[in-house]
């Protein structure tokens, strides 16, 4: 399976979003994930979040490719790498924005959804199915 692309987020980068050794802090990037996960899934044409069903962070890889500093401009590309029963595995790339050829990071997240009352996974909502499809 070829990887699916799902979405294309542009972040600004902060100050705040600085370590001690001025440039942007580890952690950072994966906000920056975390919220271009967030934006996908909410664009989604159907339920992906209930009562029955929500999705959980199980696994996240994150190769630091390059040092990211301030001030600039960078994008998140997400890409649907692998569909499982209950779980989705997404690819992610942090770029440059403007210049592709800059990688800061790539790797992938696994969501595995689950039911919130029992802990148990779940078969994957049919609204994230289709959009990885």
């Amino acid at each position: 399976m070829s990887a699916q692309f799902l979405i294309e987020v542009p972040f600004s980068l902060r100050w705040r979003d600085l370590d001690a050794f001025n440039h942007v802090n580890n952690s950072s990037f994966f906000t920056f994930l975390e919220e271009s996960r967030l934006r996908w899934l909410t664009g989604l044409d159907g339920e992906w979040n209930t009562p029955r069903f929500m999705p959980v962070l199980a696994a996240a890889n994150l190769n630091y490719r390059a040092q990211l500093s301030w001030p600039g401009e960078i994008l998140v590309r997400l890409s649907c790498e692998r569909l499982g029963n209950s779980s989705l595995t997404i690819a992610h790339r942090i770029l440059g924005a403007g210049l592709e050829e800059a990688l800061y990071c790539d790797g992938n997240t696994v969501m595995v959804w689950v039911d919130p009352a029992t802990g148990k996974s779940v078969p994957l909502p049919e609204a994230v199915r289709r959009a990885c499809a």
